[in-house]
């Protein structure tokens, strides 16, 4: 796989295609129309063939995304053209989900993806779920992840990565301040 899957949430898996946003210049993980199919069919939305007008509007959607995302952590209002961009792109037909012997299978073009991708982050960003949104402590990791664990209080987007990182250099702090 060449996409990680860690945040609990389709709409914020997405989101996290553009990784370390806080730096100069932030990781693009969408940087070609093969890379959005690839994402596509690895989150298991749909699998269609994307091309570079699919790409862009697929990055302005995250980018939208992420700003009610964002606004919605930090209890301010939600910027008025991610709202209609959202909004807009979620009025489209979704894919097809067809139950089939082997499980399911879905139908759809990209457009009709990034429809449902835009459903799912209202029902994110409405829902039960929008409390348990949080972002990972480690700095230079920007994901936004719900986090289910019993105490509510978990602190990084995914242990492999991110908290594994954070629970060493408390440790390094912690032997540092005993020496």
């Amino acid at each position: 796989m060449e996409f990680s899957f860690v945040c609990g949430d389709l709409a914020l898996d997405f989101v996290g295609t553009r990784k370390r946003r806080r730096d100069a210049v932030p990781e693009e993980t969408l940087r070609t129309p093969a890379s959005l199919r690839s994402w596509l069919a690895e989150s298991g939305v749909v699998d269609t063939d994307c091309g570079q007008a699919e790409l862009t509007a697929a990055i302005a959607l995250r980018e939208a995304i992420y700003a009610l995302v964002t606004a919605r952590l930090s209890d301010s209002p939600y910027d008025g053209n991610a709202l209609t961009l959202v909004n807009g792109v979620a009025r489209g037909p979704a894919v097809i989900t067809q139950l089939t012997a082997a499980g399911h299978r879905t139908e759809g073009t990209a457009e009709q993806a990034m429809s449902s991708i835009a459903r799912h982050a209202i029902g994110t960003l409405s829902g039960p779920d929008a409390e348990r949104m949080r972002e990972c402590s480690l700095l230079e990791c920007t994901m936004v992840y719900l986090d289910h664990s019993r105490g509510g209080r978990r602190e990084w987007c995914a242990m492999e990565t991110c908290g594994n990182k954070i629970k060493a250099r408390a440790y390094r702090a912690r032997k540092k301040a005993n020496a």
